[in-house]
């Protein structure tokens, strides 16, 4: 049987899925795990705008306090305010139904516990052992059973809390928020309109039908028009449940997470904020951030890819910032995951104080050309090429070529019978010959 949770919850089609009666398992389950059969525990609801988050916030609601419950709902709200709002109120663990970027049709269930942080593999696994074995748990009844409340300050008080981030006003600043018609809506515009800023919406009210569709961080083509057509100095670009951002400077070009890390990582050495003089990246971010964090006297720690990786390796070694490619940027002395908002905060206060021009800001960092091909391979294989001498010395061959100026990064997917090549480096032409040949000879040895 495939694991219930992947690398952010239990994500799949609503209602074909993640179905109302999984909803309503994982309410019950989740409660029992996460709250250590505490008698009446509190847990805070919040979803993004998507058709389904009704039908599945129901099933959900009706779970959670089937075994006893006390549902705190903070309607349509971005992932990251559920972390911090739930360890704000001190609570026992905190509930998101988002599919994040996902299309419409998707939707999803995670959690967070009453820190704040998501589950470890060993919690969900906990969770999961309860739902596939129809484990016997608590059904209270009469008074026991528990009760569902909508929170009537949890909006505002996440808003004052994201004032708090930083220490200046926006005052002077043309920004335009692309929503993306999800749980940014209920937060960015408000935010932004009370420090000051001039500014300028697109997708900027919560619209299931419409989430993530032709905008949003994922697509920012009706972003980077809007930016250079009205003279604004930023524009940002926020995915369905907020947790990620996408940045367009002045000229309607995108800045991604990698530019915005190594912007907000330099600032933070300059300004004593960067804990032990690192930034946290996965080994997909650009060599180019390498080379500009290296070139301002500043190291990288890399880890596998996806943002619960580098939240990991951040706690472990208290480090302050980390993220990835995709605009998931994790700023640790605020909150526990990723959050947009805070980002775009970040940036903005870097564009005020600094006096500069986005795009000034984001050439600190020359992003390399990068090539990704996938080789076709035996599904039992594609972890051999860790043992296969010839592929070893092909890579250290082509790196050995690049003179630190590239790299190759090869590895296998978690779903389908592919290794994936990548390499970087400064010559789009030669890159591309690089990776055709490694992947041509994993093909041929693995094939």
């Amino acid at each position: 049987m495939a694991r219930l949770f992947g690398t952010d919850g239990v994500r799949g089609i609503a209602n074909k899925d993640l179905t109302p009666q999984l909803a309503f398992e994982l309410g019950r389950a989740g409660a029992y795990v996460l709250t250590e059969c505490s008698r009446r525990p509190k847990i805070l609801i919040g979803r993004d705008s998507r058709v389904s988050g009704d039908m599945l916030k129901s099933a959900l609601t009706a779970g959670l306090t089937s075994v006893g419950a006390e549902v705190i709902d903070a309607g349509i709200i971005p992932t990251p305010a559920v972390a911090y709002l739930t360890r704000h109120y001190k609570l026992d663990a905190g509930v998101v139904i988002s599919a994040s970027h996902n299309p419409v049709e998707y939707n999803g269930i995670k959690f967070f516990n009453k820190d704040g942080y998501k589950l470890p593999d060993e919690v969900e696994d906990k969770i999961e052992k309860i739902i596939n074995e129809k484990s016997q748990l608590p059904t209270p009844t009469g008074l026991d059973v528990g009760n569902a409340v909508e929170s009537e300050s949890a909006q505002r008080d996440y808003i004052e809390f994201l004032k708090s981030t930083i220490d200046c006003d926006l005052k002077g600043l043309r920004v335009v928020l692309d929503c993306a018609y999800g749980a940014s809506s209920t937060v960015a515009p408000i935010l932004f309109h009370e420090l000051g800023a001039d500014v300028i919406l697109y997708g900027s009210h919560p619209n299931g039908e419409k989430i993530n569709v032709k905008c949003g961080s994922t697509n920012p083509k009706v972003l980077q028009e809007i930016v250079a057509g009205t003279g604004a100095d930023v524009g940002f670009a926020f995915d369905g449940d907020a947790d990620r951002l996408i940045a367009v400077d002045e000229n309607g070009d995108v800045v991604d997470g990698d530019h915005i890390m190594v912007m907000c990582g330099i600032h933070l050495k300059n300004t004593g904020k960067l804990n032990k003089n690192t930034v946290v990246v996965t080994v997909m971010s650009n060599i180019g951030l390498d080379i500009a964090l290296k070139r301002n006297g500043i190291d990288v720690v890399k880890t596998k890819v996806g943002d619960r990786y580098v939240l990991e390796e951040m706690v472990k070694n208290g480090y302050s910032i980390g993220g990835e490619q995709s605009g998931h940027i994790i700023f640790l002395d605020h909150n526990t995951t990723g959050d947009g908002e805070i980002t775009a905060l970040k940036v903005a206060e870097l564009l005020v104080k600094s006096g500069k021009k986005m795009s000034q800001l984001a050439n600190v960092m020359v992003s390399y050309p990068q090539v990704l091909i996938n080789a076709k391979v035996k599904n039992e294989l594609k972890y051999k090429y860790m043992d296969d001498e010839d592929i070893a010395r092909e890579i250290e061959k082509l790196e050995e070529e690049m003179k630190g100026e590239g790299r190759v990064l090869i590895r296998p997917s978690g779903t389908e019978p592919l290794v994936r090549v990548m390499v970087e480096g400064k010559d789009q032409e030669k890159i591309e010959s690089m990776a055709r040949e490694l992947a041509n000879l994993i093909e041929k040895k693995l094939g």
